[in-house]
């Protein structure tokens, strides 16, 4: 096999200070996410969700150190997971890595295209569902090829409507509880008499899924100044952010309705907006789920066509996924592939979409974790206990964690998930003619960074 031309092809424009990572991740997670899914996470803990969101913040804590750690070695180039694999437990291991991962960056824009879609299909019956679809995806294929500052511009506002709406929904809930005998202690929340350590698990398995999406940061690492510090910095500000964001949210919200019970737990906000704003904010909680699926589809379709263009670049998928637009400096034929993609959201539905992109994520995490060992091992970046606590014990406890929740997954996920590693096997087979040769390297050119990095 050929060595790849990655060094030939243009480098990406740095423009990316750590407020614009923080606000594309915030952007790319979506602070609403908390409200789409507090009913069923309510549900599944007894009525314990902020206890449940406390718990996955721990784990994902761990997780977004193993990412920082790796972040801050390998920093001169974009791939994230795919990156730190392959040069840390081989190119073939990294290859399969990338694969799995893709299944969850992939797909993820579909999906929140094709929820966004039905919240405006919901108010707007008249209008078919499929033009709500493409309008989403021209839209935001259109705002990233243009350019990654203005997609981060764009967050800005984005984002700061739904803090908004996440601000009056906290404001409201604190009024309708003093206002009302809700049946709810200052302390339920998070203790009450129905929260068992199974319901506890359960919750915190589902709650997991809120914060994905903030490991996708790494692959900005080429459009990012000084992105050996700014982008770990960066990762567990997200992370923190968010653990904050849905204790707090999700405690206010178990003030005003104990318990797990609601009339739909899909559509639980809805029915606490009503609750305590009445109908006026129920519909602006709706126009923030709209801007919340809008903003997060414009940072995820931005991330997962940096993923595709690192393993165009490298060989491991065809090299037109790399092509940069001369002038805007952008990889659009990899996000003009995440938009076509998007149209499967025609044919889908919202259950039948969300059910396999975990798979990937939970495996890439666990991976990332097993690399820093590695990493420690290979290197001796440290000594002492305090090398041994940050290298291997974090890491380990991260990659248990991880495990655990890949394996909670409901049948459907792990099947596909499966099917889509098998085809990622055949795939890596025909790149190195039946595991004979090496698999497509990365291009990590030390000594050519972008004039634009300092």
């Amino acid at each position: 096999m050929t060595e790849n031309t990655g060094a030939q092809t243009p480098p990406l424009r740095r423009t990316l200070g750590l407020g614009g990572v923080v606000i594309i991740g915030v952007a790319w997670v979506t602070p609403l996410i908390v409200l789409a899914t507090i009913g069923i996470i309510a549900q599944l803990s007894n009525g314990a969700a902020p206890t449940a969101y406390l718990v996955t913040l721990v784990a994902m804590l761990f997780t977004a150190y193993s990412y920082g750690r790796m972040a801050s070695v390998h920093y001169r180039t974009a791939g994230s997971a795919y990156t730190y694999v392959g040069r840390e437990m081989g190119p073939r291991l990294g290859f399969l890595t990338g694969w799995l991962i893709l299944l969850d960056y992939f797909f993820i824009p579909l999906v929140v295209w094709l929820i966004g879609a039905a919240y405006l299909s919901a108010q707007f019956p008249g209008v078919p569902t499929a033009v709500w679809i493409v309008a989403f995806i021209l839209i935001t294929t259109a705002l990233n090829i243009i350019g990654i500052r203005v997609t981060a511009q764009a967050n800005y506002l984005l984002v700061a409507f739904q803090l908004l709406v996440l601000g009056i929904f906290v404001a409201l809930s604190i009024g309708y509880f003093i206002g009302e005998d809700t049946g709810a202690s200052l302390t339920s929340p998070f203790v009450n008499g129905d929260l068992t350590v199974a319901a506890l698990a359960a919750g915190a398995a589902v709650a997991a899924y809120s914060f994905i999406g903030f490991d996708g940061l790494t692959l900005l690492t080429e459009e990012t100044h000084d992105p050996r510090r700014t982008i770990p910095r960066a990762m567990i500000i997200v992370v923190l952010f968010f653990g904050a964001l849905f204790v707090t949210v999700s405690y206010f919200a178990q003030l005003v309705h104990p318990g797990g019970a609601f009339e739909d737990v899909n559509s639980a906000a809805l029915e606490l907006a009503r609750d305590i704003g009445g109908n006026l904010f129920s519909a602006v909680l709706l126009a923030g789920l709209i801007v919340g699926q809008f903003a997060s589809g414009l940072a995820i379709q931005a991330g997962a066509s940096r993923l595709l263009f690192a393993m165009g670049r490298d060989g491991a998928l065809p090299r037109g996924l790399s092509y940069v637009l001369p002038r805007l400096r952008t990889p659009a034929v990899s996000i003009t592939l995440i938009g076509i993609a998007g149209l499967g959201a025609l044919f889908l539905d919202v259950t039948t979409s969300t059910s396999f992109i975990n798979f990937g994520a939970f495996s890439a995490f666990t991976l990332v974790n097993l690399s820093v060992i590695a990493h420690f091992f290979r290197n001796r970046p440290g000594r002492g206990v305090g090398a041994v606590l940050g290298w291997v014990a974090v890491p380990l406890a991260g990659a248990a964690i991880d495990v655990y929740l890949l394996l909670n997954l409901d049948g459907t996920a792990k099947v596909i998930g499966l099917i889509w590693l098998a085809l990622g096997v055949l795939w890596l087979a025909w790149l190195t003619r039946g595991f004979r040769e090496a698999p497509p390297r990365m291009s990590l050119d030390e000594e050519t960074a972008s004039p634009e990095e300092n």
